[in-house]
């Protein structure tokens, strides 16, 4: 039986500003130490600020997406290279937000994530249903042909991602998967995974989705729960080291 330690990743979204990034770290690092490891996935223009605020801290950093491009004439792209310099331990990709807003393909989520991956950033690779394919009884055939995209383009090195399953009408609408729910997915993506390398069993898969305080710990204790990826919660260093806590 593997034992993995678990991770808590807040992702900002399109919030912040100078004061409220300060203020919001500062609460973080002053509850210090967690047992899970935890990081946060800031706006672009904030990365520079973030990394010195977190430097020498057990917190790490990341970014909310990345270019599958190295370099070029890609307006308004941001490319693992220029990432990696500010220290990013983690992208996210495929981010169902990303996948309605921007048309995200699944074959584009996976160039995103080989192209991280190429430069050292570990890829967290958000893979979920909408209402309508829940209900029509295809949740399993959805994530499953999120994750193939991804593990077709990454081989061996899909071992080195962290896949996260987000219910696209569990984000932001206060609505939570059950810990039953949340499980059985995961399971099912545990085992896709088994099926191509045999480190699955030290993956860590997260899940997201109106994560709160208060459901936090009933969530992470499921077998296959290895943390969260975390939204609202995650812009109140109250709330989101209570999350952070709850993965202990």
């Amino acid at each position: 039986m593997t034992t993995r330690h678990k991770l808590v990743v807040g992702n900002w979204k399109m919030h912040g500003s100078h004061a409220a990034n300060a203020e919001l770290l500062q609460g973080i690092l002053a509850a210090r130490p967690f047992v899970a490891e935890v990081a946060v996935c800031v706006p672009f223009p904030y990365l520079s600020e973030v990394a010195v605020t977190l430097s020498n801290s057990s917190v790490a950093w990341g970014s909310q997406d990345c270019s599958a491009h190295v370099q070029g004439a890609y307006t308004g792209e941001v490319s693992a290279t220029m990432l990696a310099e500010f220290g990013c331990r983690y992208a996210i990709v495929g981010h169902s937000e990303r996948r309605a807003f921007h048309g995200e393909s699944d074959q584009l989520v996976a160039d995103k994530a080989k192209a991280a991956l190429a430069k050292g950033i570990t890829p967290i690779v958000c893979v979920g249903e909408t209402l309508e394919q829940r209900e029509a009884g295809e949740t399993e055939a959805v994530v499953k042909r999120q994750l193939s995209a991804v593990i077709h383009a990454l081989g061996q090195c899909i071992g080195e991602v962290v896949v996260a399953y987000e219910p696209v009408w569990a984000i932001g609408t206060g609505r939570t998967a059950s810990p039953e729910q949340a499980q059985a997915v995961h399971a099912v993506l545990r085992a896709q995974l088994a099926a191509a390398t045999p480190r699955a069993s030290d993956m860590k898969l997260l899940y997201g989705g109106s994560v709160k305080p208060d459901n936090a710990a009933i969530l992470f204790s499921q077998a296959d729960i290895d943390g969260g990826l975390i939204g609202g919660a995650a812009l109140k260093a109250a709330d989101f080291v209570a999350v952070a806590r709850a993965a202990s």
